[in-house]
């Protein structure tokens, strides 16, 4: 039995500190309060004096009050209990379940020992072709989905969850409007997706240190099942919203701020959570996409600016479309030259007409003179955001590859792209 403490010396937002020995970072204490029990974890030490987050808040917490430490940090339940449940940011039942308190786990761990790890080589199918042909997502990837408040992140998540290639899905949201929370529940609900899917939600209205719970609960999960063997796609949004949620604390805690007001540690809890991606040797997997929205669309803002040095490219999402020119798959050339023959010829001739078409609109604007080229390329611009860079569209790999060769076909000559001959010969469409 762990002591208990009836002297808490300092009460700050939600914050409280005791003096305490023998204590751990990030370990669990109850609070019992005349109103009733609440979690509270330790989030910083100093020699003995102890500070704790408390899930619910302080309100009611009075300086007699007493505080237990339960000697581990937070646990959470694992196992095929969990799949179609949906849980808030400390686990507990937000589908009127039943509570789950078999096969705990701590959460927040270290990352997977490197020598446990191979070396990406397999591709994850979306359906959606922006991902598939042109930035293709490979297990155990982290990307970010860059953003800006308005576009549809969340609805490319739901997508993506949706439609993805894997065994298991675990949505984590931070932050999230509550209509945000009801649009994942009932999108993946009426696609039958719920089925092999696990929820991990924190809303605005609920405590911050339940936000900052949320990608380590997800991450603790997704790992207990890839070491089953299932691939496991971990979907968190939004990290802008966690690093937020540090930042509130570190201000909380009177600690010296950095850029814009961010811990100066920001770097490192994000990349603590974005290391859990791993494929092993000789198990499944854990692929992680999560939503960073950029305020004002500004890249360099701490958060999208730190994360681009973690993970392994991104993609951008800009104008309701991923922008291609903004997206990058660092793994993509792992896996596309495995897929089809003609899947890199696809994506890097396309890309590059579209490039001409995007200097062609400028040139459009400006009032030049439009050539005949200019004309096939406005053409082929047009055709290419309506029946593959579109978010609506939903194809298969090997269609949207076939699609690829129609729209050249339909815009110029073979010679005009640029093809080697021996691949035009065996792909160009041959039409009656």
């Amino acid at each position: 039995m762990q002591r208990v403490y009836t002297d808490i010396i300092r009460i700050a937002g939600d914050v409280i500190t005791v003096e305490a020995d023998g204590i751990g970072y990030n370990d669990i204490a109850e609070v019992t309060t005349k109103m009733g029990m609440s979690l509270a974890q330790v989030i910083r030490l100093d020699d003995k004096k102890v500070s704790l987050q408390v899930f619910a808040g302080s309100r009611g917490i009075s300086t007699g009050d007493k505080v237990r430490f339960l000697g581990h940090p937070m646990r959470v339940s694992s196992g095929k209990n969990l799949i179609g449940r949906i849980f808030n940011g400390s686990g507990a039942p937000l589908d009127k379940g039943p509570a789950l308190s078999e096969n705990l786990i701590d959460i927040g761990g270290p990352s997977v020992n490197p020598v446990k790890r191979i070396i990406p080589n397999k591709m994850i199918r979306t359906g959606i072709p922006m991902i598939d042909v042109f930035n293709s997502l490979v297990v155990s990837q982290k990307l970010p989905i860059f953003s800006i408040a308005g576009e549809p992140y969340n609805e490319l998540l739901a997508r993506i969850a949706i439609q993805a290639e894997v065994d298991i899905i675990i949505l984590g949201g931070m932050g999230l409007k509550y209509d945000d929370y009801l649009f994942f529940k009932s999108k993946l609900e009426k696609e039958g997706a719920l089925s092999r899917s696990i929820f991990f939600m924190h809303t605005a209205a609920d405590p911050t240190v339940e936000c900052l719970l949320v990608p380590d609960i997800s991450l603790a999960v997704a790992e207990q099942f890839a070491l089953e063997g299932k691939k496991v796609l971990t979907l968190l949004t939004d990290m802008t919203n966690f690093a937020d949620a540090l930042k509130e604390i570190s201000i909380t805690m009177e600690q010296v701020p950095s850029n814009r007001g961010y811990p100066g540690d920001l770097y490192s809890q994000l990349a603590a959570r974005y290391e859990k991606a791993v494929d092993f040797d000789s198990a499944g997997s854990i692929t992680i996409l999560a939503v960073t929205t950029m305020p004002g669309d500004d890249i360099t803002h701490p958060v999208p600016d730190n994360t681009g040095y973690i993970t392994e490219g991104q993609f951008y999402l800009k104008n309701k479309v991923i922008e291609p020119f903004g997206s990058l798959s660092r793994l993509k050339q792992q896996v596309n030259g495995k897929t089809r023959d003609d899947h890199r010829t696809i994506m890097d001739t396309m890309i590059q007409l579209f490039a001409g078409y995007r200097e062609t609109l400028e040139k459009q604007a400006m009032g030049f003179q439009i050539s005949s080229w200019d004309g096939k390329l406005l053409k082929y611009g047009k055709i290419f955001e309506k029946d593959l860079m579109s978010l609506e569209v939903n194809i298969p790999l090997e269609k949207a590859l076939d699609r690829g060769w129609e729209i050249l076909a339909e815009c110029f000559t073979p010679e005009e792209t640029g093809i080697k001959k021996s691949m035009i010969e065996k792909r160009w469409p041959k039409y009656e």
